[in-house]
């Protein structure tokens, strides 16, 4: 992009948006926050979600190709939206720094960020290269539940000391629902229709998920 700025014109980056989950479905929550990331930065030139590999250590964690192909169904509506299976390839669960490396390496001229929920935002002390990755990478964080991203940076000395790097989604977004309460209400035989998009809601039904 560029803008012009008292005559000059001054090249901004593009940043493209690494969101990583399982996506154990991906609902509706998954994509409408990823749409306001687009309302709220016009330099985003697309989000690419990242399913985890089948080596993630997580309950309940269905096959990589079905959470890919799920995803998939769903992107294929929206220009900016696109599905990659850089972690499905690899043969360990990597960790997050190293996914957005790869990122990086694969659009050099390019802003990688990184986009999450508050929930993951207070364990990134925890991660390895954790340090590493706020420092270098900017994160764009949505609140979950009763979460508040100014409470838990000033309660947090990282977060504290690269708060630059955290930006918070703009408006009251919060999303409340999770993957892991969809699985359950599937076990369940409940209805969650109107959790998801219609093509992951039938991709489940016709590949009998989440059941058993």
């Amino acid at each position: 992009m560029i803008i012009s700025k008292k005559g000059r014109c001054i090249k901004i980056k593009n940043k493209i948006i690494a969101y990583g989950g399982a996506f154990n479905p991906p609902l509706n929550s998954h994509f409408s926050i990823a749409e306001q990331v687009l309302n709220q930065f016009e330099e985003v030139k697309k989000i690419v979600f990242i399913p985890v590999n089948n080596n993630y250590k997580k309950s309940g964690l269905i096959d990589a190709k079905h959470r890919f192909n799920m995803i998939k169904l769903v992107v294929e509506k929206n220009d900016k939206f696109e599905v990659s299976n850089m972690d499905m390839n690899e043969k360990r669960s990597l960790y997050t720094i190293e996914t957005l490396e790869n990122m990086q390496e694969k659009y050099p001229n390019d802003e990688i960020c990184f986009l999450c929920g508050s929930d993951n935002l207070k364990e990134i002390n925890t991660w390895k290269f954790g340090e590493k990755l706020i420092s270098k990478y900017k994160i764009i964080v949505a609140e979950r539940d009763t979460d508040l991203i100014d409470d838990i940076i000033k309660n947090d000395a990282l977060l504290n000391c690269y708060k630059k790097n955290i930006i918070k989604l703009k408006g009251d977004i919060k999303f409340n629902f999770s993957s892991t309460y969809v699985r359950t209400q599937l076990k369940k035989r409940k209805c969650i229709r109107y959790l998801l998009p219609d093509e992951v809601f039938y991709y489940i039904k016709d590949n009998r998920l989440y059941i058993n």
